[in-house]
């Protein structure tokens, strides 16, 4: 029985932590802090391939959290709300530093390849059919539209609906970066598989036709 009461519980303490903060309660502010700081910055780090980067857009995401945690509605879980700022505040920076980009935006003019359906179990082999050392590389390859979409839907384990509510853009669109990105990073692998030796290539799993 108390197991089953644990979420309700927990979900009801940062509920009130919420509260608390959004009443400027730096204690529960501290604490929202602490339960969510290594997720945020794990998906700062994710999103820009650099410790030094995300350490600081971290950092300002909870600054940015601070000011903006009255606006909150409950309209969207907190998590959904906190990662669409975080997000946010990440492509910020990376459009401030002019880095090359996809916008979500964007109509898909792609004709050569349509998104037929939504790609899922089978795609999820790529994460496991090579070195970790080499997908982050290509995810890190990646413009920065994509990878955030890839790492949100991914590695994060968001679901489309949820990216849309997050990058402020359609389910379609979502679907489509997502396809693209998977693409791309295919590309990516089998490129680098062209300059591995025959049996290194068999040896780290990097066959892109696999």
């Amino acid at each position: 029985m108390s197991a089953d009461r644990t979420p309700a519980n927990k979900a009801v303490s940062e509920t009130q932590l919420i509260a608390r903060a959004q009443q400027g309660d730096e204690a529960a502010f501290e604490a929202l802090f602490n339960t969510h700081k290594r997720r945020v910055y794990s998906l700062c780090l994710r999103m820009t391939g650099d410790t030094a980067e995300a350490e600081d857009l971290a950092q300002e995401a909870f600054l940015q959290l601070f000011r903006k945690i009255s606006t909150f509605r409950g309209e969207s879980a907190f998590t959904t709300w906190l990662h669409r700022l975080v997000v946010n505040v990440v492509l910020m920076h990376l459009r401030k530093k002019g880095l090359q980009q996809v916008s979500l935006d964007e109509p898909d003019g792609s004709r050569e390849e349509p998104v037929k359906r939504d790609y899922g179990e089978d795609d999820h082999r790529l994460l496991g059919s090579v070195a970790r050392i080499r997908l982050a590389r290509a995810i890190e390859s990646l413009p920065h539209g994509y990878r955030s979409v890839f790492i949100l839907h991914d590695v994060e384990g968001y679901e489309h609906n949820e990216i849309a509510q997050i990058m402020n853009c359609s389910i379609g669109n979502s679907k489509s970066q997502l396809h693209k990105a998977r693409l791309k990073l295919r590309e990516l692998l089998r490129e680098e598989a062209k300059n591995l030796a025959p049996e290194e290539s068999e040896l780290s799993g990097l066959d892109p036709e696999r």
